[in-house]
């Protein structure tokens, strides 16, 4: 098992690392962390997911699970991601406490992990897919509640489908997480606006310098809270699935499901703890948003 480096074209074959490239540049890849085999379930576990957001034919939430569906308006709603299945999808549960995820976080955030982050994204073809140049951190709210988020905090993405520039994969912008929080413009929602250059001279960084994010299924990639990033549509005939967790030092950070103690998995506990979802407590039924 290695890290290895996507570069700027699909057709170079990617040079090993270890995890400082992670420290230097933002980003690390695990190819093939997960079997064919293994993709398949998981991938089946996802059109399972997939038909509960068509069902719900539009946003629903119940808890910190929350489908975000965009209604239709001639075929079938959209489903764009789901947040935190593993509440009740066990395969997806049980991809998320894999030891080999912890054996990987281990050396740069350690054993005691919480997780944040708990969502698959679906980029079908055709369909409006994009995703705005941004940093994960301007998402880590209240800031009070993280800690020194540069080091405390990884957020990893498993492939389910071949990620390609045509197929909308995502693009990074290597070191620029040096920089911190670059300050980014946050008026608009990443999810649905288009990646500008304009974004990037902002901040001072150029589009020259960003590179394609090509996977294979079973290939896992994990980036800095502070890397900008983006993604476009998918043209592509096929759905672009990403299953994203996002793990964080326990010890940094005052909410979130704990997923390793000691690097081995924690269980999901009765009770929901508090993540993003505000109003949990107040209002964890089933509705509608």
């Amino acid at each position: 098992m290695g890290y290895l480096r996507p570069l700027r074209t699909a057709d170079r074959i990617a040079d090993q690392s270890d995890p400082q490239h992670y420290w230097q540049h933002g980003y690390a890849i695990v190819r093939g962390l997960f079997s064919p085999s293994e993709v398949a379930q998981i991938a089946e576990a996802t059109d399972q997911l997939y038909a509960e957001g068509v069902a719900h034919g539009r946003s629903f939430r119940h808890g910190n699970l929350y489908y975000d569906v965009a209604e239709a308006t001639g075929g079938d709603p959209l489903v764009r991601m789901v947040q935190w299945p593993s509440y009740h999808q066990q395969v997806m549960n049980r991809v998320r406490l894999d030891r080999r995820i912890a054996r990987l976080m281990q050396p740069l955030i350690g054993g005691d992990l919480k997780q944040i982050i708990n969502q698959v994204h679906w980029k079908a073809p055709s369909r409006i897919g994009h995703f705005a140049w941004h940093q994960d951190s301007r998402s880590r709210r209240p800031a009070s509640a993280y800690r020194n988020l540069a080091d405390s905090y990884v957020q990893t993405g498993l492939a389910i489908d071949r990620h390609r520039p045509e197929s909308g994969c995502m693009k990074f912008v290597p070191g620029s997480h040096l920089g911190g929080d670059l300050g980014m413009d946050c008026s608009k929602k990443a999810l649905g606006s288009a990646m500008t250059g304009d974004a990037l001279a902002a901040v001072g960084l150029s589009e020259a310098d960003a590179i394609e994010l090509i996977l294979e299924p079973g290939d896992f990639a994990m980036w800095s809270p502070y890397l900008v990033h983006g993604s476009g549509t998918n043209s592509s005939d096929h759905k672009r699935r990403l299953y994203i967790n996002g793990y964080v030092r326990a010890a940094d950070c005052d909410r979130g499901e704990w997923a390793f103690r000691d690097g081995k998995p924690v269980p999901l506990g009765p009770k929901p703890q508090l993540v993003h979802y505000e109003e949990l407590y107040e209002r964890p039924e089933p509705h509608y948003v």
